[in-house]
């Protein structure tokens, strides 16, 4: 272990806007809008704000999964937050989320549109209102929201705390990298068990708990999430691994991955989605050639 820091925190803290990292230039400690700003409308009932992060992908894999099994009323305008540019600081999108976080949706099927912000919140709304993907027999449902609950709190730890410490901060801190090293081995070391003994964490059905967690775990043990995978030796994990090669087959979790996606291969990006035939026309590599 490295000489501890002769930092000491001051009696009252205080924001200090040059605290540099990649994320300095959103980073705030007030909530509220920055600038106006109101957001776009499509034509279909369900308008979703965001970004191909994990937590972005957890809804349009839903979405996605939802229009193959032929709820047409699943339709929807996917339209493109870019965090790195503050836009989930609109004033529009801080009225859908006070918390200025993707995902947002606004339902607008029905009289009165509904604000559901939260991924989490988001997939059960989803699968409350087109009864699918979320068991209703007592104990496969109490088993998959289980594990929904077990991915919202456990994906900070991942993200804000791993992967910041690791990828993004600008200095390498040996604590909190070991701190948060530690606990994500543990939860992929849950994750790994319980696979281990299901087919899905819920249980034999895929549910919304695998799409919440795959776009997270998943991605860390295929080495695309912070380059982490040989420094987590994700490969011990063969449960986890054999769980999430699964769910990558599924075609709408394909086309649910690239949904607001601009990095990567361009064929792999679409960077809104309003219409099915938009995975054939306006991917990266399409729009790139016109």
């Amino acid at each position: 272990m490295s000489e501890p820091s002769a930092y000491a925190p001051p009696t009252v803290w205080t924001w200090n806007k040059e605290n540099g990292g990649r994320f300095a230039n959103i980073n705030r400690p007030v909530a509220g809008p920055t600038h106006e700003k109101e957001l776009p409308v499509g034509r279909h009932p369900l308008q979703l704000y965001s970004l191909a992060t994990p937590n972005g992908v957890k809804v349009t894999v839903m979405l996605e999964e939802l229009l193959a099994l032929g709820h047409t009323g699943a339709e929807y305008d996917a339209w493109l937050i870019n965090i790195g540019q503050g836009d989930q600081f609109g004033s529009g999108f801080v009225e859908v989320n006070p918390n200025s976080k993707i995902p947002a949706l606004m339902d607008r099927s029905g009289p009165t549109p509904i604000r559901v912000f939260e991924s989490g919140a988001i997939l059960i709304h989803l699968a409350e209102k087109f009864g699918e993907f979320l068991p209703t027999e007592p104990g496969p449902r109490a088993e998959t929201l289980s594990w929904l609950m077990w991915l919202m709190g456990s994906a900070p730890f991942l993200g804000g705390g791993l992967g910041h410490f690791y990828a993004y901060a600008p200095t390498k801190i040996e604590y909190a990298i070991d701190r948060y090293a530690m606990e994500v081995k543990r939860q992929l070391d849950v994750l790994d068990r319980r696979l281990a003994e299901s087919e899905y964490l819920g249980g034999a059905a895929y549910t919304i708990a695998d799409m919440a967690t795959w776009p997270w775990y998943g991605g860390l043990v295929k080495g695309v999430l912070y380059e982490a995978g040989e420094f987590l030796s994700v490969s011990e994990y063969k449960n986890v691994l054999r769980w999430t090669d699964q769910i990558a087959e599924r075609p709408a979790v394909k086309r649910g991955r690239m949904v607001n996606r601009t990095w990567g291969e361009p064929a792999s990006q679409l960077p809104e989605r309003h219409e099915a035939s938009d995975f054939e026309t306006k991917t990266g590599d399409k729009l790139a050639a016109e």
